[in-house]
């Protein structure tokens, strides 16, 4: 067993996965899992530069995540930046920080390898597996992007379009409740990115669609009716269509503090996960999907898979 870290930078939250994983058969045991909100990517849809005090939240959790690396002994550190710091005319700030924090230069990687790292943590632990058919079609809702990845053991076709949950909240401001005209604005966008990705990936011609990051698990913790967050029951369950076109609805038309109540939501969320329910929705009423299988596993996971194969020292 190889001990590893691997950190995940996106546009909403940056996530440390500290694990000990085995090469050899893939097999991951977690040491330490845990996730900060710091809107790196407030603005950069409008601005496009990384606000002051995003770099200052997100630079401040990377001290914290240094620590917990530190302590725990992991010597092999991948540190992943994904939308947000790949939009940003001012990102070799944001890499002079992390590198004076952390010891490692902050890959900013491009929409297509984001999502063959979610490919593989998502779908790892699903091989074999009688009651899951291939191929399958994995999509990463996170706040700057979505990625869309189709593939059987590997990934064969991936795309990353910029309609993630941050990036449509802030595009369209939705007031709470949103209004129809917003809702269908928003549903416009996502359409047309959807109509943006089937030039090529085929995401009608697959079998099982798996969905990752915090928008898809928050909708499947409240359709399972958690009082907090749970990731075990949330892990690889299956929330039919109907159950996230209810919670959608119910997140369109609440207001903040309606939705800063409910048990499962992060803080952090709360403003952007209506957006985020919406791009899911959207997605499965495209490609015809009468259910999403949910994940905890994915880019972290990919990323500290291929930190323990060796492709990253």
């Amino acid at each position: 067993m190889t001990r590893v870290a691997a950190i995940d930078c996106g546009t909403n939250s940056i996530r440390l996965l500290v694990a000990d994983v085995d090469p050899a058969t893939g097999k991951l045991v977690d040491l330490d899992r845990r996730m900060t909100i710091v809107r790196l990517g407030q603005d950069v849809d409008r601005t496009g530069r990384l606000a002051p005090e995003a770099l200052k939240r997100t630079f401040d959790a990377c001290r914290e995540y240094a620590a917990v690396i530190e302590e725990l002994g992991a010597r092999r550190v991948r540190f992943v930046a994904t939308s947000a710091s790949r939009d940003a005319e001012n990102r070799d700030e944001f890499v002079a920080g992390v590198l004076d924090i952390l010891g490692v230069e902050p890959e900013v990687i491009t929409g297509d390898e984001e999502a063959e790292f979610s490919f593989t943590g998502a779908t790892n632990s699903l091989h074999g597996r009688s009651d899951v058919e291939r191929p399958y079609l994995v999509v990463d809702i996170g706040g700057g992007s979505t990625e869309f990845v189709v593939g059987e053991e590997h990934a064969r076709a991936a795309r990353s379009v910029d309609i993630g949950c941050v990036r449509m909240t802030e595009r369209h401001a939705p007031s709470s409740p949103a209004t129809p005209e917003q809702i269908a604005a928003i549903t416009a966008d996502i359409e047309a990115a959807l109509d943006d990705v089937e030039k090529t990936v085929p995401i009608r011609q697959t079998h099982t669609l798996v969905g990752l990051a915090g928008s898809v698990t928050t909708v499947a913790g409240i359709a399972l009716g958690l009082q907090e967050y749970d990731s075990e029951a949330i892990h690889h369950s299956r929330i039919s269509y109907e159950q996230v076109e209810e919670v959608t609805t119910m997140l369109l038309n609440s207001t903040h503090d309606e939705r800063a109540a409910i048990g499962v939501m992060h803080p952090g969320r709360v403003d952007v996960i209506a957006a985020g329910a919406l791009v899911l929705l959207t997605v499965m009423r495209r490609t015809g999907a009468r259910e999403v299988v949910v994940s905890e596993h994915d880019i972290l996971d990919g990323i500290a898979y291929s930190v323990a194969a060796g492709t990253r020292d």
